[in-house]
């Protein structure tokens, strides 16, 4: 005969997550009142609150205006839920060492330590660690332990400080004192349990089971069998993105470039041969430096093609060491891609173009990391026949391979808006096709020397584009005795000649 395991759910409310982490990079949020805001209607609202804001009178959903009206040094952020959301990844796999099985909620975690309590010293043991370790990494968390996943979820957020229950029996007597939002019930539910006077889960406990489904709906009586383990519900651990890293922990503290940089090139090895065995290629590399007095130093630098090559990227990282400031030295390196993309192994008879590419890849990697990737662009063709929207502009690091550029005819390689041409002695437009003999452009006077055309291109008639409502365009290649070959065209629909271009 077996004996059934008693399981214990260790739940973990992070109440201000999203601005504990926020704070961190916010140096006067240990100083004053620091909160994240949001836009909600036509107001910016408070969407969350340190410690040192909820002591001043500040709380989550208060208008921003009131808030600074009572404490007018209130220091903000924008919220970013998708930060929020890395950190709770983050915290999800470094639970990961007290339990394999560790599910993520909306504002917390969900361990089962079925098991593995004894690794830890016991339960309450492996709840201490557990919160020692969230408050040095500076967040707020209550912890609570069941039998069931639901009353860890709401002994933890309603009931007192490291609440802990060991038996099913003992649930109904914890549970009852508690609001019904304990259960997780939608918002609109406790809404109408609160107009019917049940504002304990106790009254609901008392209460016949079909009158109160008939009423409230079956959410309401799941969420009480979960909660008492009528019905399971099982921690399901989430698949985690992997994580590719390196860290070099050192003897001695190190404060030499040179020394530096032998450091970066052994994570990079490790780091690359993990890539490599999952067919990645960092798009980001972060280097984070501790100092012995504890304070981090780091440098960054982002990738156009997914890269994994170690000597490639030590090159593109050089140039970063500079700014790293080293103190009374550096104790610890980590070396991270946060952001990877597919990096497959190339063929032999394909590895020629694939170094054309690298070296293209390397060479974007480069400039953008100097110049900065927004002012690294490149010219892809685009589905028109108007020489101004033939082509697109695109940062070079999202452009897809080169491809074959096929013109109607050759285009000049400069292109500019339209300006006007002119005869230079009665400084007015000519009027005489073929193409004016002399004429002035830019204040300077230019002579024909020969000419080819006309290539007569007209509107795109389902856009209605207002350079072009002068109807179809005759174009010439005009080749001047100053030495300039200039593309000019003249509109059937207005008169005069007009200079758009210029060939090199």
């Amino acid at each position: 005969m077996h004996t059934r395991v008693a399981r214990r759910i260790v739940a973990v409310w992070l109440p201000r997550l999203a601005v504990e982490t926020a704070a961190r990079h916010v140096p006067e949020a240990s100083l004053r009142p620091f909160a994240l805001v949001t836009r909600s209607g036509s107001a910016d609202r408070l969407a969350g609150v340190t410690l040192l804001a909820a002591k001043a009178g500040l709380r989550a959903g208060m208008n921003l205006a009131d808030a600074r009206a009572l404490q007018p040094e209130l220091a903000t952020r924008p919220h970013d839920p998708e930060a929020e959301a890395r950190a709770l990844t983050a915290l999800t796999r470094w639970a990961g060492r007290f339990s394999p099985w560790v599910g993520r909620e909306a504002d917390g975690l969900a361990l089962d330590l079925t098991g593995s309590a004894h690794l830890f010293g016991g339960e309450v043991a492996a709840m201490e660690r557990i919160g020692l370790g969230l408050a040095r990494a500076g967040l707020t968390a209550r912890l609570a332990a069941a039998p069931t996943r639901g009353a860890a979820h709401a002994l933890a957020r309603f009931g007192p400080p490291g609440a802990s229950v060991d038996d099913l029996a003992d649930l109904p007597a914890a549970l009852g004192p508690l609001p019904p939002a304990a259960l997780r019930l939608a918002p609109e539910t406790c809404e109408r349990l609160a107009r019917l006077g049940l504002d304990r889960i106790a009254q609901l406990l008392e209460m016949p089971r079909g009158p109160l489904a008939r009423r409230m709906g079956p959410e309401l009586i799941l969420r009480l069998d979960q909660a008492l383990g009528a019905v399971p519900e099982p921690v399901t651990p989430e698949a985690l993105p992997p994580v590719f890293a390196a860290r070099l922990t050192l003897p001695e503290p190190i404060g030499l470039l040179a020394d530096l940089a032998a450091g970066l090139e052994r994570l990079l090895a490790r780091l690359c041969e993990r890539l490599e065995a999952a067919e990645r290629g960092a798009l980001t590399l972060v280097l984070e430096a501790r100092r012995v007095d504890g304070s981090p130093e780091r440098a960054a630098i982002r990738l156009a093609r997914p890269m994994r090559d170690p000597a490639a990227l030590a090159r593109l990282m050089a140039p970063k060491l500079d700014g790293i400031e080293a103190g009374f030295g550096i104790d610890a390196l980590r070396l991270s891609a946060p952001q990877t993309g597919a990096l497959r192994a190339v063929q032999a008879e394909a590895a020629g173009e694939a170094a054309k590419g690298e070296a293209l890849a390397d060479l974007v990697s480069r400039l953008g990391n100097r110049l900065g990737f927004e002012a690294v662009t490149a010219f892809r063709p685009a589905a028109s026949h108007l020489p101004d929207r033939s082509f697109q502009i695109v940062e070079a690091r999202f452009a897809p391979p080169p491809e074959p550029w096929h013109l109607p005819a050759p285009r000049p390689l400069r292109l500019f808006p339209p300006e006007p041409v002119l005869e230079p002695d009665t400084a007015r437009q000519p009027t005489e096709p073929p193409v004016p003999a002399r004429f002035r452009w830019r204040r300077m006077v230019f002579s024909t020397v020969a000419a080819s055309g006309p290539e007569r291109i007209a509107p795109e008639w389902w856009f209605d584009l207002p350079v072009w409502r002068t109807g179809p365009r005759d174009y010439w290649r005009v080749v001047t005795e100053e030495g300039r070959m200039l593309w000019l065209y003249r509109a059937l629909g207005e008169p005069g000649w007009w200079a758009e271009g210029e060939f090199g």
